[in-house]
Order: structure tokens, then C-alpha cells, then sequence
């Protein structure tokens, strides 16, 4: 079984979305083995997205990213990472297919509702970023 982060952004919290997109999760078939609701402080949105640092939307990320709260779990699957990618869509909602998360629920590519990880090893990076061993629950 692999793992993977999700973050469900600011924007799909504000905007009522948070159940419909954590329905969406589990009906593909990822189990949700960790959850968490925050509200990412400065210092810890530009440590999360530091592999952006030198990009010319790091700042404006970083600013949308702490304008509210976001929910941030882990995701458990055969192939997690492909699925949830597969489910998210791409990153501009504009380009990404009917039935997707990011075709339902995001404005643009930078509010783009969800944040997933693209790697094995970036998945294990992002989930101890925010959770411990010890917070994920096997189901």
C-alpha cells in the first residue's frame, strides 16, 4: 500500500467543498488513514512549499495558502499517489477533465482546490511534514 498527502486548500474551505471532496477521495477507493484541519502560518507554508522558493508564484502562494484554513490528510491505496493525481485533475481547472476534483471545485491554477503529492518520495517528505508515524491509523 502506498501513502500520500492531500491537502484540501483554502479555497475549497471557504467555499463549502471540504465534504464533497473527502466524499470524492474515499468513493475512488483511498482510504484516509490521517486528518488534520490548520491554518498554516507563514514560516510553515514557505518551509511546505521551500521547492518553490526561487518561483515567481512563490509569494502568491504562500499568501493564499495562509489566507485561511486547510485540511491535510493522508491518503492510502494501491498506486495512491497515481489515483489521487488521476482524481485531482490537472492543475488548471481550465485543462482538467470532467469529473475531476479540480474541474468541480477550483477557480484557477493557483486556487485550485487541492494539493497532491507527485512522487514516492515527495509523498514521504510531505506526510512528516505534518503528521508523525504515530497519527497514522491503518484501516
Amino acid at each position: 500500500m502506498e501513502l500520500t498527502l492531500s491537502i484540501v486548500k483554502p479555497d475549497a474551505l471557504r467555499n463549502g467543498h471540504l465534504g464533497p471532496i473527502l466524499g470524492m477521495i474515499e468513493e475512488a477507493g483511498l482510504k484516509l488513514v490521517a486528518l488534520r484541519m490548520l491554518h498554516l502560518t507563514r514560516p510553515q507554508a514557505e518551509g511546505f512549499y521551500a521547492v518553490h522558493r526561487e518561483r515567481p508564484f512563490f509569494s502568491s502562494l504562500v499568501d493564499f495558502m495562509t489566507s485561511g484554513p486547510c485540511v491535510v490528510s493522508v491518503l492510502q491505496a494501491d498506486d495512491a499517489i497515481g489515483r489521487y493525481r488521476k482524481l485531482m485533475g490537472a492543475t488548471d481547472p481550465a485543462q482538467a477533465d470532467e469529473g475531476t476534483i479540480r474541474k468541480r471545485f477550483a477557480s484557477d491554477i493557483e486556487k485550485n482546490a487541492v494539493h497532491g503529492s507527485d512522487a514516492p518520495e515527495t509523498a514521504r517528505t510531505e506526510v512528516a511534514y505534518f503528521f508523525r508515524e504515530l497519527d497514522l491509523v491503518e484501516r
